[in-house]
């Protein structure tokens, strides 16, 4: 007789991030990725970034997800989605290019970082508190299962490129963190 798992369980122990509801690539409708590079943990750096489009929550993410993804492999080129994680505006986490892969979200720092970023546009206004909570867990669920190491340094995406990610809204928010620091 099958065990059967509930799918909150069973995405919480396959995404690695019990404490918040994580949508897994196959329930938002992610495209196969055209290849993947496999890194190996624990990472040092967590890079926080925005999309810069609208924010979103509820079933609508998936097809803003979704439409992220198309962006980054049909416009860029990109194998697939650039983020490890995106987070809506309620909370929610979508699985990207998840753990263990190298995403496309830094250049020069993909291979030592996990790239986060949080659906919308904070150059004005600010992260929903559902979102900054969410994404504080999943990268407190991160350090604890050993993808990044427990000295890790959070960055915003300008911190390490030539971009005002992740808006200044944002930015002002995320260097009062802790592990904040410049590399």
């Amino acid at each position: 007789m099958p065990i059967l798992i509930p799918s909150f369980l069973f995405v919480c122990l396959v995404a690695n991030a019990c404490g918040v509801i994580v949508v897994s690539r196959s329930e938002w409708g992610a495209r196969s990725p055209v290849e993947e590079t496999l890194m190996f943990d624990p990472k040092p750096y967590a890079i926080i970034h925005h999309t810069a489009t609208s924010t979103c929550s509820g079933n609508h993410c998936k097809a803003v997800v979704r439409a992220i993804q198309n962006f980054h492999m049909d416009t860029r080129g990109w194998w697939d989605i650039g983020y490890n994680f995106l987070i809506g505006a309620d909370g929610v986490v979508y699985e990207g290019r998840g753990w263990g892969v190298v995403g496309a979200h830094a250049k020069g720092w993909n291979n030592v970082s996990y790239g986060f970023s949080v659906i919308g546009d904070f150059m004005k206004n600010r992260p929903t508190k559902a979102s900054l909570k969410a994404v504080r867990a999943v990268i407190k669920q991160a350090v604890k299962r050993g993808y990044l190491t427990r000295t890790y340094k959070l960055l915003g995406h300008r911190d390490v490129g030539n971009t005002s990610c992740p808006g200044d809204a944002f930015y002002e928010i995320i260097k009062t963190w802790p592990h904040y620091g410049r590399p």
